[in-house]
C-alpha cells in the first residue's frame, strides 16, 4: 500500500465508518505504518505472520480506541455519567490515542475525541436532571425499604411473646428470607432495624428451646412410667386368671391415662405393644368363655336333673336313708363343674331347702331320743304342776282371808303356768 489516502476531518463515527487499513501499509522488512499529516510512522510489526495479517492486528487496535470514544461520546450525550468523570475518560483517552500504535485515521479519531467536552457542557443540565430523578428515585426506594423493614421488624416484635412454636417459627424464617431479599439502608439505620429484628428472633428462640426442654423432660417422665405400664401388660399377657387379671387391665389403662401425654414417636410405639398384649389376653379370655360357655350349658342340664332326684327326697320318711342319699348326690353335684352363676343359684337353693329339711329331721330324732333332755322336760312338768297347785291354795286361802286382790293375782298366775304346762306336756309327749 504505497499510495495513501489524505485524512478527512470526520467524527469519531465516521471514523469507525471508514476503512482504517486503508492508512497503513507493510513494509519489505514486515514493518507496519501508518500514514499521519506528518507522513508515515511505524507502529510495529508481527512476526512470523502475513501482511495481511499484521495489517489487521494493529487495524484491530485503532478500532478497539475508536469504539471506545465513541461509547464516550454516547455516555455523556445520556447523561449517564458524571461530568467530572467524563473529563477524567477523556483525558485518559486523549492520552492514549496520542501513545497508540495502530492503523487508522488517528487526526479523525483525534478530533472526534475532542468533540466529547463541548458535548460534556451541553448535557449538564441533561445529567443534573437525571441525577435529580436518581437521587429523588433513591430517596423514595430507601424509604420504601424502610417502610419494608420495618413491617418486617414489627410483625417479628408481635411474634416474639407467641406460643405457636410451629407456625411462629416458620414465619420468622419466612421474614428473615423477606429481609434478605430487601436492599441495605445506610449502615446505622440498617444495623438499629437489624437489631431490634434479630432481638425479636432471639427471645422467641430462647423461649421455644426452654419450653422444649421443659417438654422434653416432662415427656421422659412420661415415657418411664408407659415403659413400666406396658412391661407389667407383657407379663400379664399369658395369664389365664380371667376376672383378676382384666381387672388390673383397666388398672393400668387408666394409669396409661393418667401418665400424660409423651413424645409422640415414643408413645405410638408404647402403645401398640400394650394394645397388643392387651389383645392377646383378652382375645384368649374370650376364646375359653366361648368354650366355657358350650360346657357350662352342659353342666347345667346335668344340675336340673340332678336337683328334681335331690327334691323326690322328700317327704322324708327315713331321715338315714335320706341323708345317704343326699349325700351321694351331692358328691355328684359338685363334680358336675362349673355353671352359669346366675342360673345356678336358684338351684342351688332348691337343693339347700332340701338339706335343711333332712336336718332338721336328723335333729327332731336325736332330739326325741335323748335320755336328758326328756329328763329335763318331765322336770319342767313336774315343776310346773307343783307350782300350780300352788297358786291354787293362795289363791284359796287369800280368798277365805277376804282378801281378793291377791287372790285374784294367784289364779292368774296359776293360769298362765297352765298354758306353760300344756306346751311342755306337749313336748314331753314327742319323747314317748
Amino acid at each position: 500500500m504505497s499510495d495513501l489516502h489524505p485524512l478527512p476531518q470526520a467524527s469519531a463515527a465516521t471514523a469507525l465508518i471508514g476503512d482504517p487499513a486503508a492508512f497503513g501499509r507493510v513494509g519489505e522488512d514486515g514493518t507496519v505504518y501508518v500514514c499521519t499529516s506528518n507522513g508515515e510512522k511505524p507502529v510495529g510489526s508481527y512476526p512470523g505472520k502475513s501482511n495481511d495479517e499484521a495489517l489487521s492486528y494493529f487495524v484491530r487496535k485503532f478500532e478497539m480506541l475508536a469504539a471506545e470514544v465513541a461509547l464516550l461520546a454516547a455516555r455523556v450525550k445520556s447523561g449517564a455519567l458524571v461530568p467530572s468523570d467524563a473529563y477524567t475518560a477523556v483525558k485518559k483517552l486523549r492520552e492514549q490515542v496520542k501513545e497508540v500504535n495502530a492503523v487508522g485515521d488517528l487526526a479523525a479519531l483525534s478530533a472526534s475525541l475532542e468533540q466529547i467536552e463541548p458535548l460534556i457542557e451541553g448535557h449538564r443540565e441533561t445529567y443534573e436532571a437525571k441525577k435529580a430523578a436518581e437521587s429523588a428515585a433513591k430517596r423514595a426506594r430507601v424509604e420504601q425499604v424502610l417502610v419494608e423493614k420495618e413491617k418486617i421488624v414489627s410483625e417479628a416484635e408481635s411474634l416474639a411473646l407467641s406460643e405457636s412454636w410451629k407456625t411462629t417459627g416458620a414465619r420468622l424464617k419466612v421474614l428473615l428470607d423477606e429481609w434478605k431479599s430487601v436492599p441495605r439502608l445506610d449502615k446505622k439505620s440498617d444495623a438499629e432495624l437489624w437489631k431490634r429484628f434479630s432481638s425479636s428472633r432471639n427471645k422467641f428462640d430462647k423461649r421455644r428451646r426452654i419450653h422444649f426442654t421443659a417438654l422434653e423432660a416432662v415427656q421422659s417422665v412420661v415415657t418411664d412410667a408407659k415403659k413400666s405400664i406396658v412391661a407389667q401388660a407383657e407379663e400379664l399377657a399369658t395369664s389365664t386368671q380371667w376376672v383378676p387379671t382384666a381387672k388390673e387391665f383397666r388398672t393400668l389403662m387408666d394409669a396409661w391415662k393418667a401418665a400424660g401425654r409423651g413424645k409422640p414417636s415414643n408413645d405410638a410405639k408404647l402403645w401398640a405393644r400394650f394394645k397388643a398384649a392387651q389383645d392377646q389376653f383378652f382375645t384368649a379370655k374370650n376364646a375359653d368363655l366361648e368354650k366355657r360357655d358350650t360346657t357350662m350349658i352342659t353342666n347345667l342340664i346335668k344340675r336340673e336333673e340332678l336337683v328334681v332326684l335331690i327334691e323326690a327326697l322328700v317327704p322324708i320318711t327315713n331321715f338315714e336313708a335320706a341323708k345317704k342319699a343326699l349325700r351321694e348326690h351331692l358328691d355328684a353335684w359338685n363334680k358336675i363343674g362349673m355353671t352359669h352363676r346366675g342360673k345356678r343359684a336358684s338351684l342351688d337353693a332348691r337343693v339347700r331347702a332340701v338339706e335343711s329339711l333332712i336336718k332338721e329331721a336328723e335333729a327332731a330324732h336325736w332330739r326325741k331320743s335323748d335320755p336328758a333332755a326328756k329328763a329335763r322336760a318331765t322336770e319342767v312338768v313336774v315343776q310346773l304342776r307343783d307350782s300350780i297347785e300352788n297358786y291354787e291354795k293362795i289363791a284359796a286361802k287369800s280368798e277365805s282371808l277376804g282378801n281378793t286382790k291377791k287372790a285374784m293375782e294367784s289364779r292368774e298366775s296359776a293360769d298362765a303356768r297352765r298354758v306353760w304346762l300344756a306346751e311342755a306336756e306337749k313336748s314331753l309327749a314327742e319323747y314317748n
